[in-house]
């Protein structure tokens, strides 16, 4: 399998994190042009396949933006104002177009954790 895909755990809930909004845009520079948004499911991962794939799996600078704040909120989270988690960039590189790039997510209201996933 190839492209770019993410799984969304809360961990302070320990469930899936379903319904949480994630834009995805590419990085030249100082630009950053959208490319999609998304939304998890109940299994917190993005229904209809990869978030980038085939013609759209591109070699480059990637940026992929949790909106964990409004999600953390739906659920019923206790947040102070302002939240300490709000939106979560996290910056990365596609270098191998045949290769799977999966960057999960792990959230809690104070603190998440990433890695290069498969």
């Amino acid at each position: 399998m190839t492209g770019l895909t993410t799984h969304v755990l809360d961990t302070a809930r320990g469930v899936p994190a379903k319904g949480l909004k994630i834009d995805l845009y590419r990085v030249s520079g100082d630009v950053r042009e959208k490319v999609k948004s998304v939304s998890t499911n109940s299994d917190g991962r993005v229904d209809d396949g990869p978030i980038l794939a085939d013609d759209t799996f591109k070699a480059g600078e990637y940026e992929l933006v949790f909106h964990a704040g409004d999600y953390l909120r739906m659920t019923g989270h206790s947040l102070p104002e302002p939240a300490f988690l709000d939106v979560i960039p996290i910056r990365f590189g596609i270098a191998d177009t045949t290769a799977h790039y999966h960057v999960p997510l792990l959230l809690s209201p104070f603190g998440y954790s990433t890695y290069r996933g498969s």
